[in-house]
């Protein structure tokens, strides 16, 4: 589909569902990523000039337990709908529209990328705030209702792991260390806890930084009910530091930054072991994540060399594995 075609579908999109005559101008595609394609334009109508982002799912398959486009923009909507610093979701596609799943959500302006995020000079007074700004922020997820929110999946940490295993052991290859991770959390399952909303990928490089810190939260495809703190190993993974190791809240703070503005904002106590046990299956989780997209290169499914690249992280996942049993920095 070209351009043309695309933003004409888009206007006839917003005439369906709005009763709005609109204009699409300066239709720009942005860098896809891995399940989704991204646009760019600028909605006119009345006169008024708004910015707004297109996010399409391309047809690839995803990871499992990803979320479709439809219901990730509902579960957008509904947290800015109850004030969570996200982009406002100002429509969701539907099958009349022609344009597949997906949803048009407001553009914010800001910084993504998550290497420029630790490094840029711009962003240094930021980076001073990030970590708390970022357990607030999670703190707000995690307290929202679950009225306005579409059906959700409802994980516990067992059948996580047992999705985990069978996703691994799909690829034909015994990795010793994901062999003793697999154990260690087995032995080490959390009590069960009350389920929230769990953003599920909240991480260096799915939310927008200004000069003044956090802007916006992205990315919810992993949305799920569940254990909160999995939000906050999560986003201690090595993976997100971009090379800034020593920062393991995202390369820009450190864990207890970021635990005790959690805990003042939720005035609930953070179980470090359980954020440990989150750490060590989030870094599990992104291991075979990396062998999913190596594989997609070897099976010639995807092959592109981004793929490759991606499965050859497997790797630092061990050694990252390995410093967390054992609890080296």
């Amino acid at each position: 589909m070209d351009g043309a075609e695309l933003a004409a579908r888009l206007a006839g999109a917003y005439r369906r569902q709005a009763a709005t005559a609109v204009r699409i101008d300066g239709l720009q595609r942005l860098s896809a990523g891995a399940s989704a394609e991204t646009w760019r334009f600028e909605r006119i109508a009345g006169g008024a000039r708004e910015p707004m982002i297109l996010q399409r799912f391309t047809g690839e398959k995803q990871f499992t337990a990803a979320l479709d486009k439809r219901t990730q923009g509902l579960v957008q909507r509904a947290a800015h709908d109850a004030g969570i610093a996200t982009p406002r979701v100002d429509l969701i596609l539907e099958a009349a529209d022609g344009l597949g799943e997906g949803f048009v959500s407001a553009f914010v302006a800001g910084e993504t990328l998550g290497q420029r995020i630790t490094r840029a000079p711009e962003l240094a007074r930021a980076r001073g705030q990030l970590a708390g700004q970022c357990a607030r922020a999670l703190a707000d997820i995690h307290r929202m209702g679950r009225d306005g929110l579409p059906p959700l999946p409802a994980e516990q940490p067992a059948a996580m792991i047992g999705r985990l295993r069978r996703a691994h052991d799909g690829f034909g290859v015994r990795l010793p260390v994901f062999e003793l991770a697999f154990a260690w959390l087995q032995e080490r399952l959390p009590a069960t806890v009350e389920q929230r909303l769990v953003h599920g990928d909240f991480r260096n490089g799915n939310f927008i930084v200004d000069g003044g810190g956090l802007v916006a939260v992205l990315d919810w495809e992993a949305a799920h009910l569940g254990d909160p703190l999995e939000d906050l190993g999560w986003m201690c993974l090595n993976a997100w530091r971009f090379g800034q190791i020593a920062q393991p809240v995202g390369g820009f703070g450190g864990r207890e930054e970021l635990f005790q503005a959690y805990e003042a904002a939720t005035a609930t106590a953070v179980d470090r072991q359980r954020v440990r046990f989150w750490e060590v299956f989030g870094t599990l989780r992104w291991g075979v994540i990396c062998q999913w997209f190596g594989n997609q290169f070897i099976t010639g499914e995807v092959p592109l060399i981004e793929r490759a690249a991606i499965g050859r992280r497997v790797a630092e996942t061990e050694l990252d594995l390995l410093d967390l049993i054992e609890g080296v920095e």
